[in-house]
């Protein structure tokens, strides 16, 4: 049987810490686009998806070696194989192949619309059962994420706009998934489980590929490479499924309406890409929208 209760998931000081962690979790994945961009430059889309996976994977046998963590329940299988599908390869496939040909600035926007998503699929799992205010600011927010994509594409979507979308669903299920059940596992244990469940699958597909030779590709592409292996794919998972476990999947996850904009810093530092008062605009309003969602009530099943 089922239990619901009203009011917040865990105690008010636990939501101040749950806030800090999904957002210290939102501030490593928003490098992810303009450094995806950076290493498929150079670097085929398949490799940067598959190799970053089994790198991650490596990193995630040595952390459960060295904690002699215990093997996942057999109940938990599956939500790891959910896990390991919508963040290990969905997502990473989806955008590396969109970015060859779409602005970082512009992907990065159309992931804003990852937290209602989220929250979405985890209302029709029946995890949660977030309030009609919340609803409202989560809409609010994510329309404020869209207009301004359509704002800064000219009032029109790239063709590669379908492939951010598909990555968004699948990130969607893959946080949904991982967030609950790092309440019973534990974040790092579910990311590093996921990344060890989707090794068989990655690595022959690494080794028919084969690793690029190190001087046809520039260092930049190879730190980039690096840093969504490490950062990307595993340190910001710890960050980010202990801050959905102790807040709430729906709740913490709107913290991710910033991952937009901290991702227009990255892409303008990085690559070059236009950073204009209509953004910091806009990167306001949204913060605005999070602070007043992060209070509406959600129901936990």
């Amino acid at each position: 049987m089922s239990i619901a209760f009203c009011s917040r998931p865990a105690p008010p000081g636990h939501q101040g810490r749950a806030m800090l962690l999904g957002l210290i979790g939102v501030a490593m994945f928003s490098l992810t686009m303009p450094l995806t961009r950076i290493a498929v430059a150079e670097l085929d889309p398949l490799f940067v998806t598959f190799g970053r996976a089994l790198g991650a994977a490596l990193l995630a046998g040595a952390w459960l070696a060295w904690k002699r963590a215990a093997p996942p329940p057999r109940a938990a299988l599956l939500p790891l194989a959910l896990v390991a599908a919508g963040c290990i390869i969905g997502f990473p496939l989806f955008t590396s192949v969109a970015l060859r040909t779409l602005p970082a600035s512009h992907g990065a926007l159309l992931v804003g619309v990852l937290p209602l998503v989220t929250a979405l699929y985890s209302a029709l799992r029946g995890y949660e059962r977030p309030s009609r205010g919340f609803w409202g600011m989560a809409l609010l927010g994510s329309s404020l994420v869209i207009a301004f994509a359509l704002f800064q594409g000219g009032g029109a979507l790239h063709r590669a706009d379908l492939l951010v979308f598909a990555a968004v669903a699948s990130a969607a299920v893959g946080y949904a998934e991982g967030g609950r059940l790092s309440r019973s596992l534990g974040g790092p244990e579910v990311i590093c489980w996921a990344l060890l469940l989707a090794a068989p699958a990655v690595a022959p597909i690494v080794l028919w590929q084969g690793v690029p030779q190190a001087s046809e590709v520039g260092l930049a592409a190879w730190l980039s490479f690096g840093y969504v292996t490490a950062i990307s794919m595993f340190v910001g998972f710890f960050f980010w499924y202990r801050g959905l476990a102790l807040g709430g999947v729906a709740r913490v996850g709107q913290v991710q309406l910033l991952q937009p904009f901290l991702s227009l810093v990255g892409a303008a530092l990085l690559l070059g890409e236009a950073l204009s008062f209509a953004n910091c605009a806009f990167a306001l309003a949204v913060a605005a929208v999070v602070f007043a969602g992060r209070r509406m009530a959600v129901r936990q099943q």
